[in-house]
């Protein structure tokens, strides 16, 4: 029997199309219609893999989550070191797809990816000694602040223009036109500065702990 000419459909193909198309054009860009005419079927032959949009949307968020590093929560780190090192690989799997974050931010649901990440922090946490309410409030925290990071760029809000900034108006903007061209040092320096005063925070909080 003649192998077909084109690849199966599949749950993958669909996902990996999906994730394309968002990253190239966000999330209204995808419609079973688009992705139907990428993929080379017919609309309804997604509806065998997929019952809704907002399932496919939901597979590629969690697509991005399954690349999130979670190995340094078994590997004997204290807990800070391995929250640092979690939020940066966070972080990096979502400066690749910042498309999806809003997906994301609605919370794991029923994902598997997100769920094992949000198991994840929440066990070594409690395994470090955090109360189990104090350690679900860090897995929102970090949350939070990972994803916030990855909406948008704060160097990227400012143009490249001086005289958008005049200092009669804006006193204390004379450098502001700067800051685009080193968008990628100033939120990368903004994100880690921000991680360790969280930690610090945190650190200060655990010491606080009362003895097991």
């Amino acid at each position: 029997m003649a192998r077909p000419r084109k690849p199966l459909l599949s749950r993958d193909r669909i996902i990996e199309a999906a994730g394309a198309l968002v990253d190239a054009e966000g999330l209204e860009a995808v419609s079973t219609r688009r992705l139907a005419a990428a993929l080379g079927v017919s609309g309804p032959s997604l509806y065998n893999h997929f019952r809704t949009k907002d399932e496919i949307l939901d597979a590629v968020a969690d697509a991005v989550s399954a690349r999130v590093d979670l190995s340094m929560f078994d590997g004997g780190q204290d807990w800070r070191a391995a929250l640092h090192a979690w939020a940066h690989s966070y972080r990096d799997a979502l400066a690749d797809h910042p498309n999806i974050v809003p997906v994301l931010a609605r919370g794991p649901g029923r994902r598997p990816a997100g769920l094992r990440l949000a198991d994840a922090v929440f066990g070594a946490m409690t395994a470090a000694g955090w109360p189990a309410a104090q350690a679900t409030r860090i897995g929102a925290l970090m949350r939070y602040f990972i994803l916030g990071s990855a909406v948008a760029s704060f160097a990227g809000g400012f143009v490249d223009d001086r005289t958008a900034y005049d200092p009669a108006d804006y006193p204390h903007l004379g450098q502001a036109h700067l800051l685009a061209e080193r968008g990628r040092e100033v939120d990368e320096g903004a994100f880690e500065t921000g991680l360790a005063a969280l930690l610090d925070g945190l650190a200060l909080q655990y010491e606080a702990l009362p003895a097991l």
